[in-house]
């Protein structure tokens, strides 16, 4: 049987905080794990060994954070005593202060996150293991902004069990803070909370429904589309005194005759995807197989460039053997810049972007009546569930006649 105390060591240097630490015992041996937290000895009560503090002021939400944060290393200490007690193994009061360390250089949430983006990386999922890895980076700009306020938080890592209610509706506000959009902020916490459910089914901890408070669903956002009209007015641009400026057009365009193939999907589409007239080729997002029809429009485009040297059809990545995602993105930084300055140029007053391609194609097939379930729910509707379905079980010459009555209205 194992007890834990909570005691108080005052500073030496008065008018300077204390530290909290524990006191763990076992068989009548007598061991001390030290905290981080410190707290002021009027904000100690001796009597009841436990941290008592200011019922308001500034230093209330720092001592309401340190005595929770108290009770669950607590609980963490007893469930590690009681674990070897069933276990039946024998145990000293050291082996307890280990495990908890090692619990406490393991289940943190960023090495915990670190584990999965490395097995998401050995199973395939490049693109999820780097969501995983965008989440983690803005949750440790959160962490680094509030360390200076709460001496409870390091500023780079946090436990598990420390996902609080309270952290995440301060990560949430965090992010108001910064301009950020409602989309955006969710899309951060909705990967947090897969983070965090994952570590309940692995019982590293119990679910205290941290994320009850913040918004973790998809808004409709405004539709990023622009009419035909404006299409055929890129496509008419005189560019060829700027070559950069007509890649980027090419580049939309193609995305556009593609039925608004997504930048990542075309950056890596093989030679060998196209056979017989048709791209057969799987999108890195679902994995969903499509076939679309090669049409001369897009013939067109391919033939204003030299062959591409690598396995990949379009210009965009030339080189293998670098880091060829890294590539994609540059190359796709610099497309979208480019267009920002087209846009201009025709007098369109919304930001530019290979996504609009997409929008623009979804846009223009409703404007000519053809039914959203050739359309298919994953160019701007709600449910990619359902775009799925639509897309496993269309006969695809459906679509391209679809596609075709899009690319001769230009």
């Amino acid at each position: 049987m194992t007890s834990i105390k909570v005691k108080y060591r005052p500073s030496t240097i008065e008018g300077h905080d204390g530290a909290i630490y524990y006191q763990i015992i076992h068989e009548r041996k007598v061991r001390q794990l030290a905290t981080d937290y410190h707290i002021y000895p009027e904000e100690w009560d001796e009597a009841r060994s436990m941290v008592a503090g200011p019922q308001n002021g500034i230093r209330k939400a720092l001592i309401i954070s340190i005595r929770q944060r108290i009770r669950w290393d607590i609980e963490r200490l007893t469930k590690i005593g009681r674990r070897f007690d069933e276990d039946g193994v024998s145990y000293t009061a050291d082996d307890v202060i280990e495990e908890f360390r090692r619990y406490s250089n393991e289940y943190s949430l960023f090495n915990f996150m670190e584990s999965l983006i490395l097995k998401f990386k050995q199973n395939g999922k490049a693109r999820t293991s780097e969501t995983y890895r965008a989440a983690m980076n803005s949750f440790k700009k959160f962490l680094t902004s509030i360390s200076t306020e709460d001496d409870t938080i390091s500023g780079t890592d946090i436990m598990l069990d420390c996902l609080t209610s309270e952290v995440m509706e301060a990560y949430q506000a965090w992010h108001k803070t910064r301009g950020n959009s409602p989309n955006t902020i969710s899309f951060y916490t909705r990967i947090l909370r897969a983070v965090y459910h994952r570590a309940v089914e692995q019982e590293i901890i119990e679910n205290r429904n941290p994320f009850r408070h913040v918004y973790t669903g998809i808004s409709k956002t405004i539709k990023r589309a622009i009419p035909l009209a404006h299409i055929r007015k890129i496509k008419a641009l005189d560019l060829t005194m700027t070559p950069q400026l007509d890649f980027g057009r090419d580049m939309f365009l193609m995305s556009f005759y593609l039925r608004g193939m997504s930048f990542i999907d075309m950056a890596f589409l093989k030679k060998a995807d196209l056979k017989n007239g048709h791209l057969i080729y799987r999108r890195r997002k679902t994995g969903q197989q499509l076939v679309i029809e090669w049409t001369s429009e897009m013939q067109a485009i391919l033939d204003k460039y030299p062959d591409n040297p690598t396995q990949y059809l379009l210009p965009i990545i030339r080189s293998e053997g670098i880091n060829e995602r890294w590539a994609y993105r540059n190359i796709g930084y610099n497309i979208n810049h480019n267009l920002k300055k087209i846009a201009e140029m025709i007098s369109v007053n919304i930001p530019l972007t290979m996504y609009v391609a997409r929008h623009s194609w979804a846009s223009a097939a409703k404007a000519k009546g053809i039914p959203v379930s050739v359309i298919s729910e994953g160019m701007g509707h709600d449910s990619e569930t359902t775009t799925q379905i639509y897309l496993a079980t269309l006969d695809t010459s459906v679509v391209d006649k679809a596609n075709a009555i899009i690319l001769k209205s230009l």
